[in-house]
């Protein structure tokens, strides 16, 4: 991958650390723990997500998580609303729930996968509520713009010897990651990081009525 996408050795290092570095309590690496910043930030609390559990609303918040998040899975699944979906059985371009179904929609380093990742974006919002919000994550090189990897050799997340199609690298995302659920309607996004550059997660609300 180093190759592939042409990293400098500080690159290779933070995105080591996104992967690897675990927190020592429940084991999430980064990533995972800047997505649940971002899904905590959705909440509107400080608290945990575990803690969370506890709260008023955990029974009722409609959940969809696509394809799984590393270790936040296991807490997501104890929401009452909780629904799961992976592929093929769940496509990202042709999400199989209908328009306004969710509160939350939530995937971590899937969308790099996707052909036409605006697209899949606009299929997380149809499916969401208003007011409701998409919390993600994505391989980010904040240091340069997205790069899509159409004619380039084929780079897959995991061992290529393998790995099936469906794990090529589409898109390597950059700083301007933050533009595309702009493009896809959602009404504004934040950043949210653990540890920066190493792993940000992006969430994006629903402001409009889905149409």
């Amino acid at each position: 991958m180093i190759k592939e996408w042409q990293l400098s050795r500080s690159e290779a290092d933070y995105i080591d650390r996104q992967q690897g570095e675990t927190c020592d309590q429940c084991g999430a690496n980064l990533r995972s723990i800047a997505l649940a910043n971002a899904v905590r930030a959705f909440l509107g609390t400080a608290q945990t997500l575990q803690e969370a559990l506890h709260g008023p609303d955990s029974r009722t918040l409609s959940i969809l998580e696509i394809n799984e998040a590393g270790t936040l899975t296991p807490f997501l699944r104890r929401f009452g609303g909780y629904v799961f979906g992976a592929y093929p059985e769940v496509d990202m371009h042709a999400i199989p729930y209908a328009d306004a179904t969710f509160d939350v929609v939530i995937h971590s380093d899937t969308l790099e996968h996707v052909p036409n990742f605006v697209h899949a974006l606009k299929e997380c919002r149809r499916v969401l509520k208003p007011g409701g919000a998409l919390c993600y994550t994505v391989p980010t090189i904040v240091g340069r713009m997205t790069r899509d990897r159409s004619g380039l050799q084929k780079s897959f997340h995991g061992n290529p010897a393998t790995a099936s199609d469906d794990l090529v690298v589409q898109t390597e995302f950059g700083a301007d990651a933050w533009t595309y659920p702009m493009l896809a309607g959602f009404t504004d996004v934040s950043i949210h990081t653990a540890a920066y550059p190493a792993a940000t997660a992006l969430m994006a609300r629903n402001g409009w009525t889905v149409r």
